[in-house]
C-alpha cells in the first residue's frame, strides 16, 4: 500500500457491520437483501473477506454506527484508488463490495465453530409435545 493513501483514508468508503446483519431492517440501517445478509457479522470478520477480496481495509473499534450506538466498530475499505482505478476489477461499486462480503462472512472460519455450537445447543432442547394453547387453568 503506497504512503498518500494511508494519509486519504477519511476518503475511503465505509462499511459497517449493520450493513449486512441480517437480525437488522432496512430502517435500522441494513443495506442489502435479507435473503443476502448475514447474521451477525463482526469487524474482524468483515476485515478477513475484504483481505481474501484483496481490497485494501481498515478497521476502525472506536466508532460505531449512529443508529445503533452500542454496537462498536466499523471497517474503512478502498474500493477506488486515487487514480480512479479499482482495487479489485470485480468489484466496482459498495453494494456489490457488500453482497461479496455478506457471501464470504458466513463460510468464516472462526465462525463455523460458533455456529455449530449455537445449533447443537438449540437442537437439544426442541419444540416442546405439549400441543394446545397452555395458559392457566382454572378450577
Amino acid at each position: 500500500m503506497m504512503e498518500n493513501e494511508l494519509k486519504n483514508i477519511k476518503k475511503w468508503n465505509i462499511v459497517y457491520p449493520v450493513y449486512i446483519n441480517s437480525k437488522k431492517t432496512m430502517a435500522e440501517g441494513r443495506r442489502i437483501g435479507l435473503t443476502k445478509a448475514c447474521e451477525n457479522p463482526t469487524c474482524v470478520e468483515i476485515g478477513d473477506c475484504c483481505n481474501h477480496l484483496k481490497i485494501p481495509f481498515a478497521i476502525e473499534i472506536d466508532k460505531a454506527y449512529p443508529r445503533d450506538f452500542m454496537q462498536r466498530g466499523r471497517v474503512r475499505v478502498l474500493i477506488k484508488k486515487e487514480d480512479g482505478t479499482l482495487s479489485n476489477p470485480a468489484i466496482s461499486s459498495r453494494k456489490q463490495l457488500l453482497l461479496r462480503i455478506a457471501e464470504l462472512v458466513p463460510k468464516h472460519p472462526g465462525r463455523n465453530k460458533k455456529q455449530d455450537a449455537a445449533s447443537a445447543s438449540t437442537s437439544t432442547a426442541g419444540p416442546s409435545t405439549k400441543s394446545g394453547k397452555g395458559g392457566k387453568k382454572r378450577r
